[in-house]
């Protein structure tokens, strides 16, 4: 006797990833599926019927199905993953419909407060214990100090978090659900291509976090370059990994260059120092005590002068650090 189940089943009629396949009901014309009087389906017999089976890939061969427990089985199967996948059966199309969303949502002006996200839920990450991470526990940590700048930028941009990648999410979780740890991961690599910087790959499937990360696991603005390096290196990050990091804030208020532009303006506006300078009130406000730590250290210094003399490799070395950042600590979903 054998045994039909609804894996070995669906790999004869399926091989593809893709999941893109067409079942064809075939019987002759004596079986009577359908009754032009009464216009019903009048199935008497699928003795004398069979599915035949195909994928898009032209090299692959017709698979038929002919026994009634077969069919029952496989029926019942396109039936179910009709509830799992998107209308379109691939899995592969959530991640331009997540990068679509987010960008009816998030304009040139709003990148960097959503770059600003993606650092705060993803800085929390600790080498030591695993703790921490991108995670979305973000949501639950609004009320911390550390957190209350961020909090006054997502009101600002009427609210970013809470109310346009809400909004963003609830589109894409119509077609399937999707965590917030891997809206945010999106969104900060569309934040920064659509400023013109470089296009940065997101891998998803991260879990959410059903609580905070424990406190007092983000670097300080205040910090010098010592003590950003000690941060950073707890969590995995190299003196270069901080400096192509930092980088980030080529775009927004803080004075490096055009706000709504990713380049490497940053490095060369650094090299000039302008918060020294005491003749304009503008220029001392330029970027935040750590940014300024970052040429006061030689090993900062250098990949500083590297950045400002090179965009490509700024772009390069900042695309593979965001990666690391988003996948650091993250939890996974396992099939």
């Amino acid at each position: 006797m054998t045994t039909t189940t609804t894996a070995s089943l669906f790999s004869r009629c399926h091989s593809s990833s893709s999941l893109n396949f067409k079942c064809e009901l075939e019987s002759p014309a004596k079986t009577q599926l359908f009754s032009h009087a009464t216009r019903k389906h009048v199935v008497r017999s699928l003795k004398a019927c069979r599915i035949r089976c195909s994928s898009s890939d032209p090299s692959s061969r017709h698979v038929f199905v002919s026994s009634r427990r077969q069919m029952a089985v496989l029926l019942s199967t396109v039936q179910l993953l009709s509830h799992w996948l998107p209308p379109d059966g691939k899995a592969a199309d959530m991640y331009p419909l997540m990068k679509d969303e987010i960008r009816r949502v998030v304009t040139k002006g709003k990148a960097a407060g959503v770059l600003r996200l993606v650092f705060h839920d993803a800085g929390t990450f600790e080498l030591d214990d695993n703790t921490g991470g991108i995670n979305g526990s973000i949501v639950y940590e609004l009320e911390r100090p550390e957190n209350a700048g961020l909090k006054r930028s997502l009101k600002a941009l009427n609210p970013l978090y809470l109310s346009l990648f809400k909004k963003a999410k609830i589109k894409v979780d119509e077609i399937q659900p999707v965590s917030w740890a891997d809206m945010i991961a999106v969104g900060g690599s569309e934040a920064v291509s659509m400023c013109g910087g470089p296009t940065i790959p997101v891998v998803l499937g991260r879990l959410d976090s059903m609580q905070p990360d424990p406190e007092d696991k983000l670097p300080p603005e205040s910090l010098n370059a010592s003590g950003l390096k000690e941060c950073f290196q707890r969590k995995g990050f190299s003196t270069q990994e901080l400096v192509a990091l930092s980088g980030a804030h080529t775009i927004g208020s803080k004075g490096f260059g055009d706000p709504f532009t990713f380049d490497n303006a940053y490095y060369k506006i650094l090299l000039k120092k302008p918060w020294s300078s005491t003749t304009s009130k503008m220029t001392s406000m330029v970027g935040l005590p750590s940014d300024h730590a970052l040429v006061e250290d030689d090993e900062c210094l250098r990949w500083v002068k590297e950045y400002a003399e090179d965009q490509d490799k700024f772009f390069r070395d900042f695309t593979n650090a965001y990666i690391k950042l988003v996948n650091s600590g993250a939890k996974w979903k396992t099939l």
